[in-house]
């Protein structure tokens, strides 16, 4: 082994530098320069995706927090890959203080929690009756009905009152905050 000038060997220096260069890429730092660091909202952003829906036709997005129902936030866990907490005490807030999602069983395939179409709101911020607390609405489609995509909550009450649709209350709760939707967004 040959020790230099400083008194280290040539393997030490290999060492240390590689635990230099490490230290230097987990602090942030790339060519010279330091990384921005994150706020407390982007690392959260990144935790919890956004999922698009719809709300009188327009796309919207949104993120799931909180559940009342263990089996709603497992599925929704296993959806997005962020963790959806249980809170059985949202089933206990009354229904008029909650706002509508509808979510779909069976149709036209994409994002939805069932892999169908995405789910359909009723209101967004800024609508008087708005709050991110949303009792859920399962929406089937009827068989021999030729499903497809709806964006609207008239919609859907359109296609139920033809008989196409059926809509069940599963009495289900989950706090679906918007990030995006028509003339703002957080």
């Amino acid at each position: 082994m040959q020790v230099g000038k400083t008194g280290y060997s040539s393997s030490k220096v290999a060492i240390i530098s590689i635990i230099l260069i490490v230290i230097g890429f987990s602090l942030g730092y790339f060519g010279g320069q330091m990384a921005a660091p994150q706020t407390a909202m982007q690392s959260a952003s990144m935790v919890v995706p956004p999922v698009k829906g719809f709300y009188k036709g327009q796309e919207i997005l949104f993120i799931h927090t909180e559940a009342s129902d263990a089996q709603v936030a497992s599925m929704l866990t296993m959806m997005m890959g962020s963790p959806v907490l249980v809170v059985p005490s949202l089933k206990e807030i009354p229904a008029a203080s909650l706002s509508d999602v509808f979510v779909f069983t069976n149709g036209v395939k994409g994002g939805g929690p069932f892999g169908f179409q995405p789910d359909v709101f009723s209101s967004t911020p800024g609508d008087k009756d708005y709050t991110p607390l949303r009792a859920v609405r399962l929406v089937s489609w009827k068989e021999g009905v030729t499903a497809r995509e709806l964006k609207s909550v008239d919609g859907i009450k359109e296609a139920e009152s033809q008989g196409q649709l059926t809509i069940a209350q599963p009495g289900a709760v989950v706090n679906m905050p918007m990030v995006k939707w028509p003339g703002g967004q957080r």
